[in-house]
């Protein structure tokens, strides 16, 4: 792992520790896409993702990254937290480009229960935002 890219990931696990959205608004390319689960369409562009993992990071509590595997600027890391009273199990795909910022972000997310709790809790807010964005 280069030096560039340790760096990137103390500065994510800082920004997700500490929900610093300003920091997470700086690590996100312009251009970033994301899947989400449970949603087959991509979400596109900054602000856009930038809301909806603000909604997740401040959702999911305890929130705490385990293993991490790295390939140049590929990224998984694994984490685990609660949905109210579920327990949630997870991977971030992550891929930076030459600036060091996500362009390209998967999540995925066990067991059902716990992702379907996440989503009705995420679903309403995603779109009062997404609604207020097209006014």
């Amino acid at each position: 792992m280069t030096t560039e890219v340790e760096d990137f990931l103390n500065e994510w696990h800082r920004i997700v520790a500490e929900r610093d959205l300003d920091g997470l608004r700086r690590v996100l390319a312009p251009e970033i896409t994301m899947g989400a689960p449970p949603y087959w369409a991509r979400i596109e562009g900054h602000a856009r993702v930038h809301h909806l993992l603000g909604l997740i990071v401040n959702t999911i509590e305890g929130f705490t990254y385990h293993r991490e595997w790295v390939q140049g600027f590929e990224l998984a890391l694994e984490f685990t937290g609660r949905v109210g009273e579920l327990d949630v199990q997870g991977i971030d795909l992550i891929t930076l480009d030459d600036r060091l910022v996500i362009t390209r972000l998967d999540v995925m997310i066990r067991p059902m229960n716990a992702l379907e709790a996440l989503r009705d809790i995420i679903t309403p807010q995603m779109v009062a935002f997404l609604q207020a964005e097209e006014s």
